[in-house]
C-alpha cells in the first residue's frame, strides 16, 4: 500500500491518551535505528536521519520514542535538531536505566543518582523543560525497586517529568511499581510472531496503561510465499510488515506500535499501515497463524 501525496496516514491509526492527558496518534515512531551500527555513535547519513524525523511528523506521527542509551544521546540530539521547537501535539518519550560501554552492549543501572543525572542530560539534549513520558528502561536487580522509582517520583514532583513508564517487565513487576508511583505505560517485546507478553498486554488493557511494543515488525516465516500473510497482503496490496502493524493496531486500543527505520521510504511504508483495515476474518486468520 503506497501513500497519496499530502496525506497524514498516521491519523488513521486512532488516538490514545497516555496518562489520561497526553493524546497521541497510536502509530508512532521508534528512534533507535537513526544511530550508528550497534545503536552506537552517529549514523552514516545524519541528514537522512533528520529527514526521517521531520517526515514522520509530516505523516501524522505525534509520538516519538527514544532513549538516552541510543547512541548514547545521538538519537535525542538528532530529534532536537530535526523537530525543536516541538509542535504542541508532539510527544517525545525517552528512557533511562541502561548504560553502554560499546556497540551492542547494554547494562542495567538503576542507582537513583544515575537516573537523576540521565534525566537532566535528556532534558538538555532534547531541549525540554519537562519530559512527557519518562521510562525506566530496565529494572536494575541490584537496586531496590523503591529506590529506582522513588527517584523518578521525585523528578515528577519537581516537574522534570510528567508521567512514568516501564520497559520489559512482568505483571507482578508492574503491580509492584504501581504501589510505589503511578505508572502509565509499559514497553515490552511483542509482535505478531512473538506474543510472549500477551499477559502483560491484557493487564495493561484492563488497567488502561499504554502498551508500547518494541520490535513490532517480525514476520519471519509468516511472510514466506504461500504463507498466512500472503493472501491477506495480496488482498490489501500491502506488505507483510504493513499487515503486522495493522494487526497490532487492531489487537488492542491501548497498543502504540513504534516501528523504527533510518530510511524515509521505509518510514512511509510503515506509516501507510495505518490505512490497512483488516476484516474480522483476516484478523482472526493472522491471530491464529502463530497461536
Amino acid at each position: 500500500m503506497a501513500l497519496e501525496a499530502g496525506t497524514r496516514p498516521a491519523k488513521e491509526s486512532g488516538t490514545y491518551r497516555i496518562g489520561g492527558d497526553l493524546q497521541v496518534d497510536r502509530l508512532g515512531y521508534g528512534a533507535m535505528q537513526i544511530t550508528g551500527p550497534g545503536i552506537w555513535g552517529d549514523p552514516k547519513d545524519p541528514a537522512e536521519a533528520v529527514r526521517v524525523l521531520r517526515r514522520a511528523y509530516e505523516l501524522g506521527v505525534t509520538f516519538i520514542d527514544t532513549a538516552d542509551s541510543y547512541g548514547p544521546f545521538v538519537s535525542e540530539l538528532l530529534i532536537r535538531e530535526a523537530l525543536h521547537p516541538y509542535a504542541d501535539d508532539l510527544l517525545i518519550a525517552t528512557k533511562a536505566g541502561l548504560t553502554r560501554s560499546g556497540p551492542g552492549d547494554w547494562r542495567p543501572v538503576g542507582r537513583p543518582e544515575y537516573l537523576r543525572q540521565q534525566c537532566e542530560l535528556s532534558l538538555r539534549h532534547l531541549g525540554l523543560e519537562s519530559i512527557g513520558l519518562y521510562q525506566l528502561h530496565r529494572i536494575d536487580p541490584a537496586v531496590p525497586l523503591a529506590d529506582q522509582l522513588g527517584e523518578l517520583a521525585l523528578l515528577r514532583e519537581e516537574g522534570k517529568i510528567r508521567h512514568i513508564g516501564l520497559s520489559e517487565v512482568t505483571v507482578d513487576q508492574i503491580e509492584a511499581a504501581r504501589r510505589i508511583v503511578p505508572i502509565v505505560s509499559v514497553q515490552n517485546l511483542y509482535n505478531l510472531a512473538n506474543r510472549d507478553a500477551e499477559d502483560v498486554l491484557d493487564h495493561c488493557e484492563r488497567h488502561d496503561l499504554a502498551f508500547i511494543p518494541w520490535f513490532p515488525i517480525a514476520t519471519g516465516e509468516l511472510a514466506r510465499p504461500g504463507g498466512p500473510l500472503d493472501a491477506v497482503a495480496t488482498e490489501h496490496h500491502a506488505t507483510p510488515a504493513q499487515l503486522a502493524l495493522a494487526w497490532l493496531l487492531r489487537r488492542s486500543p491501548v497498543m502504540l506500535p513504534i516501528p523504527g527505520t533510518s530510511s524515509v521510504a521505509h518510514l512511509e511504508e510503515n506509516v501507510a499501515a495505518a490505512q490497512v483495515k483488516l476484516t474480522d476474518a483476516e484478523y482472526e486468520a493472522l491471530s491464529t497463524a502463530t497461536a
